[in-house]
C-alpha cells in the first residue's frame, strides 16, 4: 500500500508525456495525407481517444482495487499459463513500434548525414529491390538499431537523463514547427486552416474515416491492455480515472492539431503534403539547424524507445523461459523482431501507417480487451482472489493453467478480420470473397472486441463458470 502514491495529475501527466511522439505528430499528419482537412482530422483523433480511453478504464479500475499487474490480471481470464498468449500478443506489437521508431531515428542519422555527405543517396543498392529500402538509409536504421541494443546491454537505466531531454526537447521542437508553419504561410492560419477535403464524394470520406478511426483506437490499443501496470499505483479510483480522462484525450489532440496545421501548411509551401516529420525538417536551408534537428530527434526516438517499446517485451519474453531467456536476451529477440516487419515500409506512406499497421495490430488486441472486460465485470463482478492469481492450482489454473474458452474466443475475434487484413498486404486478390467479409477489416478492434467478448461470455455461462462469492482482495477507497 506505501507504494500506491500516483494522484490524478500524475496519470495526467504521464499521458501528456506519452502523447509527445513522433508518431502522435505522424498520426495526425497521416489523415491530412490520406485526405482529411483539418477539423476532419481533429475530430477523428478526439474520438478514436475518447473511445478508447473507455476500455483505458475499465481495465484500469482492476489494476487500482488489487494492486496487479496486467500479466497478473491476464490470469483471471486466460489461466495461470494461458496469460502468456496475450503478454505475448501485446510483446509483439511493442515490436512492431520498436521497429518503426528504430526506422524514424536511423533516417534522423540519414538526413544528418545527406546534408554533409550528399553522396550516401547514390550509394549502390546492396538489398533485393523488394525489401524497398536504400543503402543509405538501411545503414543508418542498422547503426541506429546497434546503438538501441547497446543501451539494452548496458541497462535502461542508462537512458534516464535522455528522458529529461526528450520531454524537453519534443514540446520546444512542435512549437517551432507550428511557429514556422504560421509564419512561411502569407496570412498565417487563415489559408492553411482554409485548406479543402480532398474526397470527391461522401463515400469516399467514409471510406477513409472509418478505417482511419479504428487506427486511432489502435494507437492506444496496447496500452488500455496493460494501463493496470500504471493504475496499480493509484491512491484512488478516482485518481486514475479523473487523471486519464484529463490527459489522454485533450494531450492527443492538442499535439495532433500541430501535426495537422504544419502537415497543411507544407501542402501550400512545397506544393505537395509532407506528412513526416523528419523529412519535412531534412527540408530546411540551413544544414546546421538540419543537423541540431536531426541529432536531437534521434537522441529523443532512442530515449523513448528503449522506455516504451523495449522494457515490456524483453520481460514478456524472459517471463516464457526464465532459466534460458534473459532480459538482454529479450531485449534482442525484441530488437531482431522490430527488424523483421520491416519497419520502414510500415510508415512509407499514410496508407501504409494506418491500413496495415495501426488497424491490423487493433485486429489481434480488440479480442484480448473484450475478453478481458466481460471477464472482468460480467463473469467475475469485479471480484477476484489476489492469491488464487499466483498459485499454479487455484481457481484460474482451469486445464493445466490454460482457459481454452478464452483462447478459443481470441481466435473467434481474429479470425472475421484475416481476409480484410490479407487483402490489405496484398497476400489475396480484391474481388475473391464479398465486399462485407473485406470490409469487416475496417473495423477491426471494434469487431474483434465484441465477437471475442461475446463468444467468451457465451461460454463461460454455458461451462456455468461465472461469479462465485469467495473473494480475497484489498479494497481502496
Amino acid at each position: 500500500m506505501e507504494k500506491r502514491t500516483w494522484k490524478t495529475w500524475n496519470y495526467a501527466a504521464l499521458w501528456i508525456s506519452m502523447s509527445l511522439c513522433i508518431p502522435t505528430y505522424m498520426l495526425a499528419s497521416s489523415l491530412i495525407g490520406g485526405g482529411m482537412n483539418w477539423w476532419e482530422a481533429i475530430l477523428t483523433i478526439f474520438l478514436g481517444n475518447s473511445i478508447v480511453l473507455v476500455p483505458m478504464i475499465l481495465n484500469g479500475r482492476a489494476g487500482a482495487k488489487y494492486g496487479i499487474p496486467f500479466p497478473v490480471f491476464a490470469r483471471a481470464s486466460f489461466g495461470v499459463r494461458g496469460a502468456n498468449v496475450p503478454a505475448m500478443l501485446r510483446a509483439i506489437v511493442a515490436c512492431g513500434w520498436f521497429g518503426i521508431q528504430t526506422w524514424i531515428g536511423g533516417f534522423a542519422l540519414y538526413q544528418l548525414a545527406r546534408v554533409w555527405a550528399p553522396g550516401i543517396e547514390r550509394l549502390p543498392l546492396l538489398l533485393p529491390a523488394s525489401w524497398g529500402l536504400a543503402t543509405g538509409p538501411g545503414i543508418c536504421f542498422l547503426l541506429f538499431w546497434l546503438v538501441n541494443m547497446w543501451v539494452v546491454w548496458l541497462g535502461v537505466e542508462s537512458i534516464r537523463k535522455l528522458l529529461v531531454f526528450k520531454a524537453i526537447f519534443l514540446p520546444l521542437a512542435a512549437l517551432a514547427l507550428l511557429w514556422w508553419a504560421v509564419s512561411a504561410v502569407r496570412g498565417g492560419l487563415g489559408p492553411i486552416l482554409t485548406q479543402p477535403s480532398h474526397f470527391a464524394t461522401n463515400a469516399a470520406f467514409w471510406t477513409f474515416f472509418i478505417p482511419g478511426l479504428t487506427g486511432m483506437v489502435g494507437f492506444w490499443a496496447t496500452l488500455s491492455l496493460n494501463i493496470p501496470d500504471f493504475t496499480r499505483y493509484a491512491v484512488s479510483q478516482s485518481a486514475q480515472i479523473r487523471g486519464q480522462a484529463i490527459g489522454l484525450p485533450s494531450s492527443m489532440t492538442l499535439f495532433a492539431f500541430i501535426g495537422v496545421v504544419v502537415t497543411s501548411a507544407t501542402a501550400i509551401i512545397f506544393g505537395q503534403t509532407i506528412w513526416d516529420p523528419v523529412v519535412l525538417a531534412g527540408r530546411f536551408e540551413s544544414r546546421w539547424l538540419v543537423s541540431a534537428a536531426m541529432l536531437a530527434v534521434a537522441i529523443s526516438t532512442l530515449a523513448t524507445n528503449i522506455a516504451a517499446n523495449i522494457v515490456s517485451p524483453a520481460n514478456d519474453f524472459a517471463n516464457l523461459a526464465p532459466a534460458r531467456i534473459s532480459f538482454r536476451t529479450g531485449g534482442l529477440i525484441t530488437g531482431v523482431i522490430g527488424i523483421l516487419i520491416l519497419p520502414w515500409k510500415l510508415i512509407a506512406d499514410p496508407g501504409g501507417y494506418i491500413f496495415t499497421w495501426l488497424v491490423g495490430y487493433s485486429s489481434l488486441l480488440g479480442p484480448v480487451g473484450g475478453i478481458l472486460i466481460v471477464d472482468y465485470y460480467v463473469i467475475r463482478r469485479q471480484q477476484l482472489s489476489v492469491a488464487g492469481l499466483y498459485e499454479p492450482g487455484g481457481p484460474y489454473a482451469y486445464t493445466a493453467g490454460w482457459n481454452r474458452r478464452a483462447v478459443l474466443s481470441l481466435l473467434l475475434g481474429i479470425l472475421p478480420n484475416v481476409p480484410g487484413f490479407l487483402v490489405t498486404v496484398r497476400l489475396l486478390a480484391p474481388g475473391r470473397l464479398p465486399d462485407w467479409i473485406v470490409g469487416m477489416y475496417n473495423y477491426a478492434w471494434f469487431t474483434g472486441f465484441f465477437v471475442a467478448g461475446g463468444s467468451y461470455w457465451l461460454m463461460m455461462r454455458a461451462a456455468r463458470l461465472m461469479y462465485k462469492e469467495e473473494v480475497n482482495y484489498v479494497p481502496v477507497n
